[in-house]
């Protein structure tokens, strides 16, 4: 595994919508360089989660909350983006992901504002997609159920993401845009190691 020299700052944002392999990318991001990292759609599925008022649920979240073993579900998912749309809830979360992104050593969070709201000044930005009808099959295959509800809500979801007043789902101004409708999880793995490494090349260990 390939590491970083010294306990520096560096962050790597990666936002996208749901099922375009950015949490795979992100983790395997965090395994190669040694970064710590953040599923920050947790953080939302936990608040929805927890039930009861969003905004004081937010304020309250702890880690074990985000160690919950329902979070990963296509409802959960569908109830942190009705509560992800509420502004007191993202400002409440704010301050906590933007601690994490400066974790001695690298950090890497993926999410659907990570290089537009938390974290505009991250060392390198990814925005992560596909297309609706493969990121559909990608979640059917994960989850189960019919085939064409979960392209419904997958679309619901995007659209809902995309079209919210505060911080709506789209890439950085600055962000590389890594399109994985047909690519390998290696290909698009590289592709985004690639873009780490062309940042800060003298600071990786071969």
């Amino acid at each position: 595994m390939q590491g970083l020299t010294g306990q520096m700052e560096f962050t790597v944002a990666i936002d996208g919508p749901a099922a375009s392999g950015k949490g795979t990318i992100a983790r395997a991001l965090a395994d190669r360089f040694g970064f710590a990292y953040l599923d920050t759609g947790l953080l939302y599925r936990a608040v929805a989660a927890k039930g009861g008022d969003p905004v004081q649920a937010a304020l309250g979240l702890t880690a074990d909350d985000l160690a919950r073993d329902d979070l990963r579900s296509l409802a959960a998912g569908q109830s942190a983006s009705r509560v992800a749309a509420i502004p007191q809830v993202r400002a409440a979360l704010t301050a906590f992901q933007r601690h994490f992104a400066r974790s001695a050593g690298g950090a890497v969070l993926d999410g659907r504002d990570i290089g537009t709201v938390i974290c505009p000044m991250a060392e390198v930005k990814l925005y992560v997609t596909s297309s609706a009808e493969v990121r559909a099959e990608r979640r059917w295959r994960e989850l189960g159920g019919d085939l064409g509800q979960v392209l419904a809500e997958v679309r619901e979801r995007d659209a809902r993401d995309m079209g919210r007043a505060d911080a709506p789902l789209r890439p950085a101004d600055d962000a590389i845009v890594i399109d994985t409708t047909d690519l390998t999880i290696e290909q698009a793995v590289a592709m985004a190691a690639a873009a780490v490494t062309a940042r800060f090349p003298e600071r990786t260990i071969p």
